[in-house]
Formats: structure tokens, C-alpha cells, sequence
């Protein structure tokens, strides 16, 4: 079983002072024993055992509050380590027919699946491959109605003996809450395409009912029976790598909005989303049990999350070489991963990535400005401090690249993928479980 406690191998004090500098919990495992020049360069590599500790981590908060966690492919979906998620998590949610295939097909456990809209093509297919599909809108809600409720009568038999849950139907909703700090990542921002407003469901409900009545009156209405008949979840997600006093903050904005809605009869479960930091050291893990048992308890709902960084973060190195060093006004040291292919992240949110070894400029001697092979000019990683002077052929270690990586990585330039690589503070095996070539940049085009 992957929840047994294994040993992890000695941490060296040299380890014990890159854990302090990266932030991480005492008692996370973390590439204990790692030699990046085992690997080939450039490569991703997970340390199954500090998955483990965040698989636990989660594990605990489900059995404690009675909720499923499912994990978001669209941060993660390295399925050579499903192995380990499959027998912690209760699923996986997917942002599409391709996320829900690979979840159905390499997990093998429920799938949830929202989009802001769907093709008449996705939704059949979808109708077979998820259990749970997440409608952005009531007017998506009711274009397919009817193919979405005869799919439900025809796989019940079929779905029961196969050991999988009833298909179900659900709409995403707009909390109008804002949270986050970054605006490119706030789904409740104004003019948001993610979720619909209570006022623009009351008016799509009021519509079909030939009605100008608003709220809880109206949900009574025939005509807005009607529409609403089939649907059974209500879905949010308006969190970025935010604790769970911001989730209290957008539960109790649901609640005051949506109340009504979530208190009928027919709705049986409530996904809060992603974006919860769960696995940080700080992050307050009985407030957010006790929230989760709260709604649970006052709704009679099934309550889910779907973390990806939870699931994956501190998991993961991007292991690089540098292949020049040149000096213009600073020096420059080109490696051989780009921010701009490899970890997009680092220029579309933006943030820099910590280095093993590294420090700030002007906290060590030798300050470099590391950059890609790519021919766009701001394909920088940052500016980082040395104890020594990079050479060509070191290897630097990027810290924390499992999530919103390897999901976002591309060709452009026809440069390179990383290898795909899995590491085990527990025993010390290393295994490269992919490699690229040549046909993985050309079997992208035409």
C-alpha cells in the first residue's frame, strides 16, 4: 500500500538547509539522496514519496470531513504515479473531453467534467466517459437536457454493473466574490465567462417561465421546474493558492446567493473547486474540515474538492544544464529548459521559481541572469546568486515544476520536451518513464 509509512533515506545537512530555504514542512519527504547527473538533461522528476505526504494530507481531509477530493488534471496529470492517487483520491476532474478520457482511462475512478461551453460532438462523447458534467450556463444546460437525460436512462443499468456512479448533471455558478490577487486567475473578476450570475440564472429561469418573479418564489414556479429537472450539483471555483479563511469568505457568498438553490431537494452535491493551499505547512486544515462538515450537515450534500497544486506541489525538480555562459552589462547563462516552453507559468502569472543552491542577487558572490534557448527575448527563468560561478555543463536544479508544467509545456522553436522522470526518497529508485523526440514536435503539425 502506498499510505504504509516507509523509511526515507538519511537527509545530509546540506539537504536539511536547501528544506529550510524552500520553505518546506520538517517532516516532508523530499528528494533525499537525489543526484540530478543520474538523469538526462532537461528532465521532470517526482519524488513519489512527497507526493505520498500530500496524498496523505488529503486523504485525512476527506476521511475527516466525509467529502471526495478529486485531482484537477488540468495542474497534473502524470499518470505514471496514478498508481499513488488512485488509492488516496476519489477521482479526477477534467477540463474537457481529452482530461476526461485520460482520468477515465489511466485512473480508472469517477471523472468530473466542466467547460465553459460544449460542442454537440463533446457532450456525447462526454455523456460516456465522465460521471459528472458541469454546464457553465442554464441556455447550455438546456440545449442538451434531453440528450443529457435519455444518456442518464439508457447507461443506468449498465453503469451500475460496471460499479460506476449514476451519471449526473450539474451548473457552474458565479459567486460574485473575489478572492484572488491575480486577476488573470479571478473567475469572479467582472465580465468573468466562468460560472453564471444569480441574476443572470433568475432571468434565464424567468424567461422560461413567462414570469417576472426573482428568487426562491420563482425557483417554485412550473416553468422553472421544468428546467431545472436533472440537475443535481451546483459547482464554484473562484480560489487561487488561497487558505481556507478566503474559502469561508466565498462559502458564505454562495450561501447568501445560491442558498436557495442549493436547499432544493434534487440537489445532492456541491463542488467547491481548486485553488486550496491544503498542503502548505500554515494552512489551517481543521477550520477547513470544519467548513466542509458544516455544508455538508446544513445542505444534506456531498461536498468535493478538486485541488491540483495541492496535489502536486513541492513534489517535483526540473533538472537542467547550462550550455553557454556569455556577458552582456551581467552575466547571462543559457541552459538548456525555457521559461517560455517549460515552465510558462514563470512569465504568464508571473513569479520566479526558486533554484537549488541559488539565493537572491547580492546574497551570493556570483549573480547569473538564466535564460532559455528560445528566440524570444524575454524567455528569462530570473536572477539568482551563486557561491561559486556557473560552467557549462552544470546542472541546475529548478525547484517546484510539477504543477502547471508539464500540462503547459510546448514546441516552440521545435525545442525539446523534458524527459518525464520518477524519483523515491523512500529507496532511492530513479526511473525515467519518458522521453521525447523529434516526431513528438512534428506530430503536432500538418
Amino acid at each position: 500500500m502506498f499510505n504504509e509509512k516507509l523509511p526515507v533515506l538519511e537527509e545530509s545537512p546540506a539537504h536539511a538547509a536547501r528544506r529550510a530555504l524552500l520553505g518546506l514542512a520538517n517532516d516532508r519527504p523530499f528528494f533525499e539522496g537525489f543526484d540530478p547527473v543520474r538523469l538526462p538533461s532537461p528532465c521532470f522528476v517526482v519524488d513519489r514519496a512527497s507526493l505520498q505526504y500530500n496524498l496523505d494530507i488529503l486523504q485525512s481531509i476527506a476521511d475527516a470531513s466525509g467529502c471526495s477530493v478529486l485531482l484537477a488534471l488540468k495542474a497534473f496529470s502524470m499518470f505514471a504515479v496514478f498508481d499513488q492517487v488512485r488509492e488516496s483520491l476519489s477521482g479526477s476532474c477534467a477540463s474537457g473531453v481529452h482530461e476526461a478520457r485520460l482520468g477515465r482511462d489511466e485512473l480508472g475512478t469517477e471523472v468530473h467534467t466542466f467547460a465553459p461551453a460544449y460542442s454537440d460532438t463533446q457532450v456525447r462523447e462526454l455523456l460516456d466517459t465522465t460521471d459528472h458534467l458541469v454546464f457553465n450556463s442554464l441556455a447550455q444546460w438546456i440545449k442538451f437536457k434531453d440528450l443529457c437525460l435519455k444518456a442518464q436512462s439508457e447507461q443506468s443499468d449498465k453503469r451500475e454493473r460496471e460499479g460506476r456512479l449514476p451519471l449526473s448533471f450539474g451548473i457552474r455558478i458565479n459567486p460574485e466574490c473575489s478572492q484572488g490577487k491575480v486577476a488573470i486567475y479571478d473567475a469572479c473578476a467582472p465580465f468573468s465567462r466562468l460560472g453564471t450570475t444569480r441574476k443572470s440564472f433568475d432571468a434565464t429561469l424567468a424567461q422560461a417561465a413567462s414570469t417576472t418573479h426573482a428568487g426562491t418564489a420563482l425557483l417554485r414556479h412550473a416553468g422553472a421546474h421544468t428546467i431545472l429537472h436533472g440537475l443535481s450539483g451546483l459547482h464554484f471555483h473562484a480560489l487561487c493558492e488561497q487558505d481556507s479563511f478566503a474559502l469561508e469568505k466565498l462559502v458564505a457568498a454562495v450561501e447568501e446567493k445560491w442558498g436557495d438553490v442549493l436547499g432544493l431537494q434534487q440537489f445532492q452535491w456541491l463542488n467547491m473547486g481548486g485553488g486550496h493551499h491544503i498542503t502548505k505547512p500554515h494552512y489551517d486544515r481543521n477550520h477547513l474540515i470544519h467548513i466542509l462538515k458544516e455544508i455538508r450537515s446544513k445542505y444534506d450534500v456531498h461536498v468535493y474538492l478538486e485541488p491540483g497544486e495541492a496535489i502536486a506541489i513541492h513534489t517535483g525538480v526540473l533538472v537542467a544544464t547550462v550550455l553557454d555562459i556569455a556577458h552582456n552589462g551581467m552575466d547571462l547563462a543559457i541552459l538548456d529548459v525555457s521559461a517560455t516552453c517549460h515552465m510558462p507559468d514563470t512569465l504568464e502569472m508571473p513569479y520566479r521559481p526558486s533554484i537549488w543552491n541559488a539565493r537572491l542577487p547580492g546574497e551570493a558572490p556570483y549573480t547569473f541572469r538564466l535564460g532559455g534557448q528560445t528566440c524570444l527575448a524575454g524567455d528569462v527563468i530570473g536572477d539568482y546568486a551563486f557561491a561559486k560561478p556557473l560552467q557549462v555543463g552544470d546542472r541546475v536544479v529548478i525547484d517546484d515544476m510539477s504543477h502547471y508544467t508539464m500540462v503547459k509545456m510546448s514546441t516552440f522553436n521545435g525545442i525539446g520536451l523534458p524527459s518525464l522522470a520518477t524519483y523515491d526518497s523512500r529507496t532511492g529508485d530513479l526511473q525515467v518513464v519518458k522521453t521525447f523526440d523529434y516526431s513528438s514536435f512534428r506530430d503536432r503539425l500538418s
